[in-house]
């Protein structure tokens, strides 16, 4: 088909591109330095102005919309595929070019802005940013005419078919059955010693750690790397090429640990599509929430577990041998997964994370709603830390500067995280009916595991859905009742018998 052949050769271009201004960011938060971003703004301007073009150009329209009249002549992966343009390309046509083309400078000039407030607990440096991209968001939903809540149509661009009531129906499950139990947990008295608490970790060892973790847990280093960022990210163009970052701190050893664990799930997941998808728009993962499903499940399920230590730990000790004389693997256990009330999302425990998620969902629907200004953020962040965790940070820096997303626009995004992990405990369970993952964690044998997720979720790319995938990997509809069961079952053995 003509069209077809014709659709093909404008995607490849809008891809190439976009491999440009993925490559910029890339290196825009890795080691790009500082004074090149206002220059690197205006490079950034250029550029997603060629994207707009190309992306509401008069041909792109009538091929697109041509082959949506004839999608039913279509096989099942292209008739995806040419849904999620028609799509996106209802949206941007809506968009006139300079609030696109300003849109991308201000997300340029926004990531070293939060960088440096974060790193100087200075939330009037980014505040002025942050109401600009979310008045940006704001602009774009009313450009788009749909029906419906503002926020629920930034949700849909994460997690397609979630909204609020979808939201509010699957958080306040874990409000009723989870929230309890968490209180319950946080109330247990433990004065047990955590060695990983006490002691300082040279950050050097740390990225060898990092290192060692990509080598067992079978990423493929030709076709991705590992560097360090304020916020760890997986980034990701194709299976071919596939990058994730970490970060280091001298006082928290797991915070990189986990993070690089976290990222690996990501950038696996990505590494395993089939190739066939490459020059589609089905290149990389479905939704989300799926993709949150890998890397909670890396982090938690695997990275988290008795014998993920049992096999790793001797690294570890080989490395930090002053820091960690004695841990046993009880102690990496009890560390791993110790509960307790924390300021940071990316370093909370397994079973208060949810909670951390929650906040940002009832922010950012406030936001959306005309119930919260930007100005009101930090005090509004404080008062629902306080009310989920009993906590106040003692920074902004701590707690409504510490997330990466909101300065890089994406709005939305953070539901998915809780979603992804309720995901993650229902697959987890299927894949236990096939396979012996203590068995082979304990070997150190992720190749089985790799392959299980490969056949069932990651070769597929964007063309299932999450519902399909759901259905399909564990054989039935999603059911948040597999995590908390999940999380009961594993907080319970370890702190209430």
């Amino acid at each position: 088909m003509e069209r077809l052949e014709r659709f093909r050769t404008l995607v490849k271009e809008l891809k190439a591109y976009q491999y440009v201004m993925n490559v910029i960011g890339w290196d825009s938060e890795t080691e790009a330095p500082r004074g090149a971003f206002g220059p690197r703004a205006e490079v950034m301007g250029i550029i997603g102005g060629e994207i707009f073009k190309r992306s509401t150009s008069q041909e792109y329209q009538d091929v697109v919309n041509g082959l949506y009249r004839d999608i039913a002549s279509l096989d099942a992966d292209t008739a995806k595929e040419i849904r999620r343009a028609k799509k996106a390309l209802d949206k941007i046509v809506t968009i006139p070019e300079a609030d696109f083309v300003g849109y991308q400078r201000l997300l340029t000039l926004a990531q070293p802005a939060w960088e440096d407030a974060k790193a100087k607990n200075d939330w009037a440096g980014f505040k002025p940013f942050l109401a600009d991209i979310i008045e940006m968001n704001k602009k774009f939903v009313g450009y788009y005419g749909l029906p419906g809540e503002p926020y629920d149509i930034l949700l849909d661009e994460f997690e397609e078919g979630m909204s609020m009531k979808a939201y509010d129906k699957f958080f306040n499950a874990l409000k009723k059955d989870l929230v309890p139990f968490v209180k319950k947990i946080l109330a247990v008295k433990n004065d047990r010693r955590d060695p990983f608490a006490e002691a300082k970790f040279p950050i050097d060892n740390q990225q060898i750690f990092s290192n060692y973790l990509l080598t067992v847990m079978k990423f493929d280093r030709s076709r991705g790397l590992l560097k360090k960022s304020v916020h760890p990210f997986t980034w990701n163009t194709s299976p071919a090429d596939v990058r994730l970052t970490t970060r280091y701190s001298p006082d928290a050893l797991f915070g990189s640990v986990f993070s690089t664990i976290h990222e690996l799930g990501h950038a696996t997941y990505e590494q395993q599509i089939d190739p066939i998808f490459d020059a589609t728009l089905l290149s990389s993962g479905t939704t989300m929430g799926i993709h949150e499903s890998q890397s909670r499940m890396y982090e938690n399920m695997f990275g988290r577990s008795r014998p993920f230590w049992q096999k790793h730990l001797s690294e570890l000790k080989r490395l930090f041998p002053t820091q960690l004389k004695g841990a046993t693997v009880d102690d990496v256990v009890f560390a791993a997964n110790k509960v307790e009330a924390s300021y940071i999302r990316t370093e909370a425990d397994e079973l208060t994370y949810p909670l951390h998620i929650m906040l940002r969902y009832d922010i950012e629907r406030m936001l959306f709603s005309g119930k919260l200004t930007v100005d009101e953020l930090p005090a509004k962040w404080n008062e629902l830390m306080k009310s989920y965790l009993g906590i106040v940070p003692p920074t902004d820096s701590e707690g409504v500067l510490q997330d990466v997303h909101w300065s890089s626009g994406l709005i939305g995004y953070f539901p998915t995280y809780a979603l992804g992990t309720a995901y993650a405990a229902q697959i987890y369970h299927a894949m236990q009916k096939e396979l012996d993952i203590d068995k082979l964690l304990r070997a150190g044998d992720m190749g089985p595991i790799n392959a299980w997720l490969k056949d069932k979720i990651h070769r597929f790319g964007g063309s299932k859905s999450p519902e399909q995938i759901m259905l399909d990997v564990t054989g039935e509809p999603f059911d948040p009742h597999y995590y908390i069961d999940y999380l009961k079952k594993k907080y319970t053995a370890l702190y209430l018998s």
